[in-house]
């Protein structure tokens, strides 16, 4: 087995563990739920109608969504609590993830229920009230177990669909089995991305063959049979949980946006911790919004951010200052706002850069953006995720009138195979990627200062901010990465021969950071 296979391999116990934990616990509540509104709705047509049509608006909301629509929720109802009760409620994490996921896991319960409950015949259920039996008694030895096979169909569905849509928790902080495919596809690690699927597909297959045994055994009336399907299911839900159930002391969450430099510095800083006596985990692939609403409330301890991005998404401003000015007023707007405190800038500015193709940069004579903007009708513009939705974009355009021929959205990953085929013709690249020199691409200039200064600083939770040995844990590695280390940190990591992990990346980074030290 090579070393990228063992890496991801050794990931496998821990996250499938939460993965098992998160889809349980959802499906289980999906049934307490569902069980019985479908005995209500199979008694009310016109309760069956409007409960089936929730379920089936729910359905029609992507899972992803749905996911990041309680973040914003749970926090709101956080504060609206205030203390104790709200700081009960974690917005990130766990909660949202099964809130989410129950509600996607109700229609196949919901509408199974109701089909088996309504299926049985009217002859037994005359037969059942000539008994002189009671409405509970009909349900409980007639009708339950003569819809309990198609009730079991629905759960089967529900339970592959929940474990599925699981994955997508990473996106609101929840370790799952999507841990392992999110990075995987950032760091084009496929050994990651892989293992994440199989292993993913390979609980889905295993709970629905256990779940098969207990439909079938209830058809069959065999009842053993389905005790011991149950009896398996309940020993790996037991055995998920047991890693919860071990105490954990000193234990900082350091939280990472969804590319490789974020995961590095996550990484980077953990080891620092991990020298100081602290245990770490990491919250990777969080959006720019979530990740800072997240060290506000608490829900992660510390992670990076990058002016810029503090100061047109989170104060809303428009005027780009010199950025030690900048960075000031964020230090102070982050600790009397939210009480973050932002103790310093690392070093080096990843900014957005356009990026294009050295043939084109020549050819077109295409030096600023102000030449971009001339020839801009046609060319194709590439974009991460996020980019179109921001500030920035709005900046630029004001600033340059620029109308593209077409605009497409990547992930980060896939951006720079799409300028280099030809498939986009000009990207919003980031200006300490490593693949901006090693793809020999050209980053135009903007002489207008459209785009803001984007240092990258450590944020930290106000939890943290009187803990003096984190703090001076921390501190060495304010001002102490140059662009260059941090560039050739990121390629170490997107390159797509003699790749290492983002581990490996913060271990060679740190070790360039003490050696500066040293000199």
């Amino acid at each position: 087995m090579t070393g990228a296979w063992k890496q991801a391999f050794s990931r496998v116990p821990e996250l499938l563990a939460a993965h098992v934990q998160l889809s349980f616990s959802a499906l289980l509540l999906a049934m307490l739920l569902c069980l019985p509104l479908a005995i209500w709705a199979a008694r009310k047509p016109k309760v069956a109608a409007v409960i089936l049509g929730f379920a089936s608006l729910i359905q029609t909301i992507p899972a992803l969504a749905l996911l990041a629509l309680f973040y914003p929720a749970l926090l709101g109802l956080s504060a609206l609590l205030g203390e104790p009760l709200g700081s009960a409620i974690s917005a990130l994490g766990f909660l949202p993830a099964l809130l989410a996921l129950t509600l996607y896991a109700l229609l196949p319960i919901l509408r199974n229920a109701v089909t088996g409950l309504t299926g049985v015949s009217a002859a037994v259920k005359e037969a059942a009230d000539g008994l002189g039996m009671t409405g509970a008694q009909k349900l409980r030895l007639v009708e339950a177990p003569m819809a309990a096979p198609t009730i079991m169909a629905g759960i089967r569905i529900a339970a592959v669909w929940t474990i599925g849509a699981a994955t997508l928790s990473t996106t609101v902080g929840q370790p799952s089995l999507g841990d392992l495919i999110f990075a995987g596809l950032q760091t084009q690690n496929w050994s990651l991305v892989l293992t994440g699927c199989l292993m993913s597909a390979g609980l889905a297959i295993t709970v629905d063959l256990l779940l098969g045994l207990i439909e079938r055994s209830i058809r069959e009336r065999r009842r053993y049979i389905a005790w011991g399907a149950a009896a398996l299911l309940a020993i790996g839900l037991a055995i998920a949980l047991l890693p919860g159930l071990m105490a954990r002391e000193n234990v900082v969450t350091i939280g990472a946006k969804g590319f490789s430099e974020q995961y590095i510095l996550a990484r980077l800083i953990g080891l620092r911790l991990k020298e100081a006596g602290y245990e770490v985990e990491y919250q990777d692939g969080l959006g720019s919004a979530v990740v800072f609403q997240a060290v506000a409330a608490n829900d992660i301890d510390i992670y990076v951010d990058y002016s810029g991005t503090i100061w047109t998404n989170q104060m809303k401003r428009r005027d780009p200052l010199p950025a030690d000015e900048m960075f000031r007023e964020i230090q102070n707007w982050g600790e009397e706002t939210y009480g973050v405190a932002i103790p310093g800038v690392l070093g080096f500015e990843n900014t957005y850069a356009f990026a294009v193709r050295a043939e084109d940069a020549a050819t077109k004579q295409l030096e600023t953006l102000d030449d971009l903007a001339r020839v801009s009708r046609g060319f194709a513009f590439g974009t991460d995720l996020e980019f179109r939705e921001r500030p920035e974009w709005a900046m630029v355009k004001a600033a340059y009138p620029m109308r593209f021929r077409e605009v497409r959205s990547f992930n980060p990953t896939f951006m720079y195979p799409a300028l280099s085929s030809g498939e986009v013709d000009v990207i919003s690249a980031f200006s300490s990627d490593g693949r901006i020199a090693a793809n020999g691409l050209v980053v135009l200039e903007d002489p207008k200062g459209a785009v803001p200064p984007y240092d990258a600083m450590i944020l930290v939770a106000p939890e943290r901010v009187g803990d003096d040995r984190f703090m001076s844990a921390i501190e060495p590695l304010l001002d102490a990465i140059t662009v260059e280390n941090m560039r050739e940190a990121n390629y170490k990591v997107d390159r797509n021969a003699d790749k290492v992990s983002p581990l490996g990346a913060a271990r060679w980074l740190d070790q360039r950071i003490r050696d500066g030290e040293d000199r």
